[in-house]
């Protein structure tokens, strides 16, 4: 399925390789290891380290099945179109792209509540004040541009990074204190044990979403057969080492109980290793909820836009401005989604929710891809993965998702 030529009213290829990975990132960074590291180790205690490698062995596979596909249909609203390409089920197409849709905006809730944490430690203020400040200037700084928008998602990217990277480093002297561990404190090696990873796993899946979020921006990367996979296993390879070693460095420098306990993770993990005020990682923290935030706003603005282009969704939702070549209308309606959410309900609930919604979704997109490559095995230009990685993808996103219902 082509593009639309962006001549003819569509959307403008102005994202390279580099700026595409980063994207990703941001999103991905975002918010699941500045907000929900403690949550995590809350569920698997010292185990939160394996949970997160769990978490990020159910990712992978079906990373690799949206590059593939984002290849093969390098356009807005990537998930309808694999699955409508698939099963050629009108309804279906239309749900599973409302699905992705709200769990991106429920995405976006979470880290804007996420954000409530860290900006309290800076400024207390009431929630509700900081959630609408907060999701307005997002929404604005969404419908200016997409150049813009990833250039501001860009550099929010390498903030929190570098916050990572600071964590890492300050607490890296208590990794000794991981010879005192056992290898049950390590590798879950009961069924209690396993309980707690799965569950911690679920949880730590939020922290890994985001990848599925760079197909829907297709339709404005350059040499989107090439960029698109590439970027994606970019992203998810720069963010997986972070978060295993953050992780580490926070089980060995707080216990599961204090780390649960706080809003703020990180800075709790930095004035444990230091002593010093966490203040400026507070506000490290706060750039990366707010980036994550506007990338999903970026993404479900450029689902509706899509599914509108192909008459799943009203028309009005399909326009582009005409001097900043977004879809501005998607837009607003996708940060006044976003705010309703943030208020109504609390972070935990939310996270939940969008794991649920997102592992539903790619087992039907493993499974879009195995249909799609019995239909077409070798499209020209596109590099082909083995059955096997689909079919991983499938059963595991499905495995996490039951065991956790």
């Amino acid at each position: 399925m082509p593009g639309h030529d962006d001549t003819q009213g569509g959307l403008k290829r102005e994202v390279g390789l580099l700026l595409f990975a980063l994207y990703g990132a941001g999103n991905i960074i975002g918010a699941g290891i500045y907000v929900l590291v403690g949550k995590v180790a809350g569920e698997a205690g010292v185990l939160a380290p394996f949970a997160f490698v769990v978490a990020a062995f159910v990712a992978v596979f079906t990373g690799l099945s949206y590059g593939e596909l984002g290849a093969r249909y390098p356009v807005s609203a990537g998930e309808a179109v694999y699955v409508q390409q698939a099963f050629r089920v009108r309804a279906l197409s239309m749900a599973v792209g409302l699905l992705i849709a709200l769990a991106g905006l429920v995405s976006a809730a979470t880290m804007s509540r996420g954000f409530v944490g860290y900006f309290n430690i800076l400024m207390p203020a009431p929630a509700g004040l900081i959630i609408l400040v907060n999701v307005v200037v997002l929404t604005l700084v969404a419908a200016r541009g997409i150049r813009e928008s990833v250039l501001v998602a860009v550099v929010l990217t390498l903030v929190e990074s570098s916050g990572l990277v600071w964590v890492i480093g300050a607490a890296a002297p208590n990794l000794v204190e991981l010879a005192n561990f056992s290898v049950a404190d390590l590798v879950p090696v009961t069924r209690i044990a396993w309980q707690g990873v799965l569950g911690g796993a679920f949880l730590a899946f939020f922290a890994f979403i985001g990848f599925e979020d760079m197909v829907n921006i297709a339709e404005e990367v350059k040499r989107p057969r090439v960029t698109i996979p590439a970027g994606i296993l970019l992203a998810f390879a720069f963010s997986s080492v972070l978060y295993l070693l953050v992780t580490l460095v926070s089980v060995v420098s707080l216990s599961p109980a204090a780390l649960a306990a706080s809003d703020a993770p990180l800075a709790a993990v930095f004035a444990a290793a230091t002593g010093r005020s966490p203040l400026f990682l507070s506000l490290i923290g706060l750039v990366a909820v707010t980036n994550g935030a506007l990338i999903q706003i970026i993404m479900a603005s450029r689902i509706f836009f899509g599914m509108s282009r192909n008459g799943w969704l009203p028309e009005f939702l399909g326009h582009v401005h005409p001097r900043t070549r977004t879809p501005v209308l998607a837009t607003l309606i996708a940060g006044g989604l976003v705010l309703l959410l943030a208020l109504a309900l609390p972070l935990i609930s939310l996270a939940k929710t969008t794991s649920a919604m997102v592992l539903a979704v790619f087992t039907l997109i493993n499974l879009s891809l195995l249909r799609i490559k019995w239909q077409d095995p070798a499209p020209p230009g596109v590099r082909v993965l083995p059955f096997a990685i689909p079919v991983i993808g499938a059963v595991a996103s499905l495995f996490i998702l039951v065991v956790s219902l």
